[in-house]
């Protein structure tokens, strides 16, 4: 087996000790070695010839041979040490490319001989390995992907160039996760050749979040250039899946003549795969449908694309668990759109690699290794593999055994490389080797693997050497070399046969060298005399680079007489037979034959002929398998051709597959006779995909009821398992648990359908069941957590329950599951260990489900993954998790802060006396006891690595009286509410704004309600920017009597706050006063978190955006909740309206398309409902007598068009479907930029302060249903339809640090404070080249705006960084005219630009809220402007004699973990510190929501983890 692609990693070469070439006699290989000190990689031979290039990545430079490996000399047009990678051109023979760590690198285009320096203008992308892409046939046009850092802050971008990098690369488009060229293989084309040469595809980050469920993918043909003068971007978005855009785009691929996409979602690990043939026309990959132990889907990291046809894509499907992983393979149809199953139980290893290759230059043969004993493995999970070995002749529709004179063989294959390459065969026809053994399975590699030769593609097979060896082909396979493989630097000679490995000669090695093999190698057509061998020494030097040449072997070249004509497969007579419908015959040397064809890098050519076509040129077709008969049967449904079933009856019929089709790439000629055999015949549509009946328009609610026996339950434990985009699958999955009081719980049930049918799981019956925990990123896994250490899980959504062994009992007390957010088999697990009387915390980690564990941390308090995908600082890897953990291992010390990048293999300490650690969003908060002050010290790190001090503002100081709660920071900074008033029933408290490191803090809004526990009336307005609620109490300075709450809101992340304008008197009455906008004496008021019963409960929803429900009156204060109406509003809080008198709880769904209210506060037996976004309301009568209603829910995601009504009647606990599906029938809503022949409008979101429809410096559209339209949204409305930027204004901008609001709304600085150092601009942004004085005003973080006024550089000129001269110089370089211009119009300017600022500065545009440290590092192309905006989140903390702030903590597992005594959430990212750990006894875990809140008595005096009263729903 060789290695060509396992040593192609970015490394250079070291410091070498050249040896004088051996000159060998005639008859024997030539041999020239060359010692050095560090191992060469990424060794290159530039194609069609002898030139070599290497890396020594130790040293950092690059080698270069230009005679097979004779001599060697470092390239020294790039300087010692600054050689960081190689690359070569993919389509040019004579490029190739060295990048530096910088933006300066090095080309050559005459094989190296001459390298020229060019410029990239940005640093490589080190959060990437796909550094250039090169176009397919224009070898000048390269993309660069690279990034650029302001700090700790990183974020990609590419250039182009199209002259080769001749001049300096250009902007490609920044805000890019990978840009590829159309043309990226040679076989794939749009059809078009201006398309063609120019058409370029890019991975977009968004510009309001870092997550990859919200990168997109965008095409342009002109290099993303402006339409005027730049000021738009040409750029388009495909329609990957039918008509409709699809965002988590995280890979593109060419295969051959394909371009796949791979996305994915939140929720779930499943991903979408699409596939075109030229960008134009997309279809998602289509899999067979699951049967027996096979699940289908692409999940990440689970699955991989093999080396694939002109034809066809090949993809191997992980089907087991990681720990011992197999597969499935399956074939698509000519265009890529549906796959069948090829081969089962294929041997994979964890890196995702494949036991398959096909042999080189023969059509339909590969080898595929598979697992004999599959069904132990899938049982038990440690469990040793059985792998056999087969091989196929026709692209795996039959295989064959792998046999030598009657035995079987089989070999190792690409899941254990030894050498660099193909593992098989090469350009050589016919010519196949392999390391192997016989017998009933494969065995040991080192101790009974021998070398096997087939000289017939594979079909015959002869033991060629004893032992395993590493082994090239020379000549077009004239002669075959190989070398003994060994763990030890002994071996001495290499072995040659010049007549198929039928004989075999030996050759030592010159100088007595000894050395372990690590690399043979020659060039990749195979058809040179020379060779490379790399080995290691036990000497210093350590490495051997060996040439090897067989020229003077033979002096004659091969006559026609010397050659044959090999047929790919023939009969016993030796005539060629059909393959893949045609014969296949190559021209090559006889074995025998005493010659070399010595045509260097002249390819073998295949003659072909076509065949008429027989039954074995056809194989099952998608959805169909072959039964013992070797029948194809129907395993599922089958595709129909387009809009042949629309609308249809289930017994209407189409014509569809037989079950048969021709094999993809096969060219047999047809035959009348399997054509008429193998033609469509008639299907029914309810077989079809897709297929269900059309659902017919009745206007009416359709219900089913389950009723529980058991009268005594009084609660429902629900989980809804929300699906992603990316899901292939429908389902609608609740899994629900009864609860009797708050100690006894029934059996644990599940429903696929959202409730119409309830169901158990015989793994779990009978089990104790402690804890219900769904995986927080990855809601298809949940996971069942008994009192011992057993585990269940059930990874596809209830389908299965498998099991594994923890490696602790789990601790009461804790959590004891944490979640990485993008690798779903990576866990934490925190238990508890006792040795003697002595008991602690051991937090554990598995990367494979559970299969393995290894010991993180012992004496911890909890721990948790930090690293993410979302967050590209350099430091920060995705593998890095925070513990805090006692010191020296002793429970009395006190706790630090230890972080690791690498699994514990290196960990560091921050900190002394930590109390707890939080993570919202990119923060990571430190809360640390000062002990001579007395005082909680809060600090904050972006990468894990360094943690600044925190700063907060004036009048702030902690003391030990105070609590703190850590409140959603989801848009790049930290809300932190300080309680102010502690006294008992009138609390209140202050919320801060951190900047964008989350190191100092600004007045927010003062005096918000809390209650006595410190939970906060702060909710935020889902799927919109920078909108919340508050409460705050309007008499603060009263010591008596209850608090006056009122009502604000906030459009501008708290930049602004106003009251809520009142309704309008509607048809329930008259509201008892009246206010166009409200204010203090008339207004709006909602009763906030602190008084919801139901925690899970969120005032709006995700995907109905604009929405918001809330419970209050009319007046100039709240109201006893008990005298509330309901109220909503459509425009995200500028206008409401009453919809019930009365307390209603409420769901939506449809993504806004269904409302309805369910009363609870007493006996009903009707619910109202809405399907014209609340405009109207109607009633429906649920039961014939009055029932307790408990609750009314439906999926989080609000896209469904099901509710379930949770309650008792006098039967028993029950669970109500109501079905609005009857509303809408089954046509998709379409789009049409003409909005009147649409299905939707568009919903523009407006501040109420600002007349331009601006909002955080630009205008956004989001997509509605219309509310008269009867079909069905039957995928997630893309959030932001469109965003166009504003200039900027006063609104754009926030008091600085030590500023605040004055009387007149302009931002002053606090008497007896100081700005800060202006200098402190280019110490926080190490890029910058310039500063400007404190001007009292900075960027609010989330606003996009250009131009305009830029309140935070308006003081004067601006003043050099150090370091930076060169760059300020050129920046502000100005021509003569320029300079006219910058003098004289600011002085007739002057007048309206003081009267245009005096205008926006009489407090309209008040701002209180601090965001980030300038304008530059957060413009609108950065992934970090904005966040997504998630339901709101809180933590509290109290700490006896020291303050606390709060900190996020396990944002997972809401469920009954809290009955366990853990924390769960889901209303978005709260999390909280605590002071000592203590048990929940809330009894209805469903009410308790998601909340993500916890609260510590004032005795507790140390920072916890998260232990929240709340549940996922």
């Amino acid at each position: 087996m060789r290695v060509r692609g396992a040593l192609q990693v970015a490394a250079l070469l070291a410091s070498a000790l050249w040896a004088t070439p051996l000159l060998a006699k005639k008859d024997r290989p030539t041999f020239h070695t060359k010692a050095l000190e560090n191992i060469p990689k990424y060794l290159s031979y530039f194609p069609d010839s002898d030139v070599i290039l290497f890396q020594d990545t130790e040293d950092k430079n690059v080698y270069r041979s230009e005679d097979a490996g004779e001599k060697w000399e470092r390239v020294d047009a790039v300087p010692e040490g600054k050689a960081s990678l190689l690359y070569m051109h993919e389509f040019d023979p004579k490029r190739a490319y060295i990048l530096t760590a910088s933006t300066h690198h090095y080309r050559t285009s005459d094989r190296g001989k001459t390298w020229e320096k060019w410029d990239s203008e940005v640093l490589p992308d080190e959060f990437r390995g796909d550094l250039l892409q090169f176009h397919a046939t224009d070898p000048d046009r390269i993309i660069f992907n690279g990034m650029t850092c302001r700090g700790m802050d990183c974020w990609e971008l590419a250039m182009y160039t199209t002259d080769g990098f001749k001049s300096p690369a250009k902007l490609l488009r920044k805000n890019t996760d990978g840009c590829w060229w159309a043309k990226g293989s040679d076989l794939f084309t749009t059809a078009e050749d201006d398309l063609d040469k120019n058409r370029i595809l890019c991975i977009v980050q968004d510009s309001f979040s870092s997550q990859k469920q919200d990168k997109r993918l965008q095409i342009s043909d002109n290099f993303f250039k402006g339409t005027e003068e730049a000021q738009n971007i040409q750029e388009f978005e495909p329609n990957l899946d039918g008509d409709k855009t699809v965002r988590g785009i995280v890979s593109v691929a060419t295969v051959k003549g394909y371009l796949l996409v791979a996305t994915t979602s939140d929720n779930t690990d499943e991903m979408a795969l699409f596939v075109t043939k030229d960008t134009k026309k997309w279809h998602r990959a289509v899999f067979p449908a699951a049967h027996d132990s096979h699940d289908h889907r692409l999940q990440q990291e689970a699955y991989t694309v093999l080396e694939s046809t002109n034809y066809s894509i090949q993809i191997d499907v992980l089907t087991s668990r990681p720990s011992n992983p197999m597969g499935v393979i399956f074939t698509s149809n000519s265009d890529g759109t549906y796959f069948t199953e090829n081969v089962e139980h294929t041997n994979r290893n964890k890196r995702g690699h494949v036991d398959f290759e096909k042999i080189a230059g023969i059509q339909g043969v590969f080898l595929v290794n598979k697992v004999k004993n599959w069904k132990d493995v899938e049982k038990k999970s440690n469990t040793k593999k059985k792998v056999v070995s087969e091989i196929t002749f026709d692209d795996g529709r039959t295989f064959e055994k792998i046999t030598a004179k009657g035995d079987d063989v089989h070999l190792h294959s690409v899941t254990e490389l030894s050498n660099m390459g193909r593992v098989y065969s090469s350009a050589a026809p016919g010519i196949v080797m392999g390391i192997g053994n016989t017998g009933d399975y494969l065995e040991d590699y080192w101790k009974d693997g021998n070398l096997f030769v087939s000289d017939d593609a594979g079909k015959t097979w002869t033991k060629a050497l004893d032992g395993p060896h590493k082994y090239e082909f020379g000549d077009q396979g004239s002669i075959l070399v190989a070398i003994k493989d060994s763990q030890e630097a002994d071996v001495s000679e290499i072995r040659y046969s010049l007549d198929h490995g039928q004989n075999w000669k030996t050759e030592s090695l010159p100088n007595d060298l000894k050395i372990r093999p690590y690399i043979l190698t020659t060039t990749p057509d195979s058809t040179s005399l020379k060779f490379i061998l790399i080995g290691k020494t036990d000497q210093s030097p350590t490495w051997q680079v060996i040439s090897l040449d067989f020229e003077g072997l033979h002096e004659s070249t091969c006559k026609e007489s010397d050659m044959e004509v090999w047929s790919a497969r023939t009969d016993q007579d030796g005539k060629a037979t059909c393959l893949m419908g045609h014969t296949q015959s190559f021209h090559r040397r006889k074995k025998d034959a005493e010659c070399f064809l010595k045509q260097e890098f002249k390819h073998a050519v295949a003659e072909t002929k076509n065949c008429p076509c027989t039954e074995q040129d056809y194989e099952c077709d998608f959805n169909f398998e072959r039964d013992g008969d070797g029948k194809c049967v129907q395993r599922g449904p089958i595709v129909p051709p387009k809009d042949a079933c629309r609308n249809a009856k289930p017994d209407d019929t189409f014509k569809g597959s037989s079950g048969y089709r021709k094999i993809p790439g096969n060219t047999c000629e047809d035959t009348k006779e399997l054509k008429d055999k193998y033609k469509d015949v008639d299907r029914k549509c309810s077989d079809a995909i897709g297929g269900k009946p059309a659902v017919p328009i009745t206007d009416k609610v359709k219900q089913n009821e389950t009723v529980f026996d058991d009268k005594d339950w009084d609660s429902f434990e629900k989980h809804y398992l929300e699906r992603g985009d990316s899901s292939s699958a429908d389902d609608e999955t609740v899994i629900m648990r009864p609860w009797k009081g708050n100690n006894k719980p029934g059996p644990i049930y599940f429903t696929d359908n959202q409730g119409d049918k309830w169901d158990t799981r015989k793994q779990l019956d009978g089990e104790d069941i402690l804890a219900i925990i769904p995986h927080t990123y990855f809601k298809d896994m949940v996971f069942f957590i008994t009192k011992g250490k057993k585990v269940y899980y059930t990874q596809n959504r209830g389908g299965s329950i498998h099991e594994f062994e923890a490696p602790t009992k789990p601790d009461t007390e804790v959590l004891p599951l944490a979640f990485h957010p993008d690798r779903k088999d990576w866990f934490l697990w925190t238990g508890k260990k006792c040795d003697g009387d002595e008991c602690y915390r051991v937090a554990s980690f598995t990367t494979d489900r559970g299969d393995n564990w290894k010991t993180a941390a012992r004496y911890v308090r909890r721990c948790e993954f930090t690293g993410s995908s979302a967050y590209k600082f350099p430091d920060r890897k995705e593998e890095q998790i925070l513990c805090l953990k006692h010191e020296k291992e002793d429970n009395n010390k006190p706790l630090v802060i230890v972080s690791t990048n690498d699994w514990f293999k290196n960990e560091e300490t921050h900190g002394k006396n930590v109390k707890d650690f939080a993570t919202m969003a990119e923060f990571i908060v430190v809360a640390a006891e000062d002990e001579e002050k007395k005082t909680l010290q809060a600090s904050a790190s972006l990468d894990g690595k360094v943690f600044a001090e925190a700063r907060f503002p004036y009048g702030f100081t902690v003391t030990h009286q105070h609590a703190y709660t850590v409140l959603d920071s989801s848009t790049h900074a930290v809300n932190l509410f300080v309680a102010t008033e502690m006294q008992e029933g009138r609390t209140f408290g202050t919320i801060i704004k951190s900047n964008s490191n989350g190191t100092s803090y600004v007045v927010s809004v003062r005096n918000v309600n809390c209650n006595d526990e410190f939970y906060v009336d702060f909710e935020k307005m889902l799927g919109l920017e920078g909108v919340a609620l508050v409460n705050v109490v309007a008499n603060p300075d009263e010591k008596k009597g209850s608090k006056k709450l009122q009502t604000k809101i906030t459009h501008n992340d708290g930049a602004q706050w106003a009251y809520l304008a009142p309704p309008a008197d509607d048809e329930f009455g008259k509201f008892p006063c009246h206010s166009s906008e409200g204010n203090e004496k008339c207004a709006l008021h909602i009763h906030g978190y602190t008084e919801r019963a139901n925690r899970g409960k969120t005032h709006s929803s995700q995907s109905a955006v604009g929405f918001m429900f809330g419970l209050g009156n009319v007046g100039d204060s709240l109201s006893p909740q008990k005298e509330a109406d309901t109220f909503m509003t459509s425009d995200a809080g500028v206008t409401w309206k009453r919809v019930r008198q009365g307390q209603w709880t409420w769901a939506i769904g449809d993504q806004g398309g269904v409302m309805v209210l369910a009363q609870t506060t007493k006996k009903s037996k009707t619910i109202w409902y809405s399907i014209d976004q609340g405009a109207t309301w109607k009633e429906h009568e649920f039961s014939s007598s009055e029932v307790e209603v408990w609750d009314i829910t439906t999926m989080r995601s609000g896209g469904s068009r099901t509710f379930l009504l949770w309650g008792k009647n006098a039967k028993g606990a029950f669970t109500l479907k109501l079905d609005f599906e009857g509303f809408f029938g089954s046509d998709v809503c379409k789009y049409d930029k003409d909005l009147s022949k649409s299905d939707y409008n568009l919903f523009t979101p407006k501040h109420p302060m600002q007349q331009d429809g601006c909002l955080f410096g630009h205008v956004s559209q989001y997509l509605r249903k219309k509310p008269e339209a009867k079909c069905i949204t039957d995928a997630k409305l893309q959030p932001v339809y469109g965003k166009q930027n504003c200039t900027c204004g006063r609104q754009d901008f926030e008091c600085d640090y030590n500023f605040e609001l004055d009387k007149i709304g302009q931002c002053s600085l606090i008497p007896g404070f100081t700005p800060r150092p202006a200098e402190q601009w280019c110490v926080d942004h190490p890029d910058a080249y310039e500063y400007w004085e404190p001007t009292g005003y900075r960027r609010v973080p989330l606003t996009t705006c250009v131009g305009g006024q830029e309140f935070d550089k308006q003081s004067g000129p601006s003043y050099v960084c150090d370091g930076h001269e060169e760059e300020y110089e050129k920046a502000h370089r100005r021509s003569g005219v320029a300079v006219f211009f910058a003098v004289v119009i600011p002085f007739a300017l002057a007048g309206a630009a003081g009267w245009y600022v005096w205008r926006n500065w009489n407090g309209k545009f008040g701002q209180i809220r601090l965001g980030d440290q300038g304008t530059s590092a957060f413009d609108s192309d950065q992934p970090w402007v904005k966040y997504p905006v998630v339901a709101l989140s809180a933590v509290v903390a109290v700490l006896g004699a020291i303050p606390l702030v709060a900190a996020a903590l396990w944002r997972t597992a809401r469920g009954a973990a809290e009955r366990f005594g853990w924390g769960g959430g889901g209303r978005g990212s709260w999390s909280r510190l605590s002071g000592a750990e203590r048990r929940f006894t809330t009894r209805d875990s469903f009410a308790r929501g998601s909340s993500d809140y916890d609260i510590v008595g004032e005795d507790e005096g140390e920072l916890l983890g998260d232990e929240s009263d709340d549940e996922q729903v």
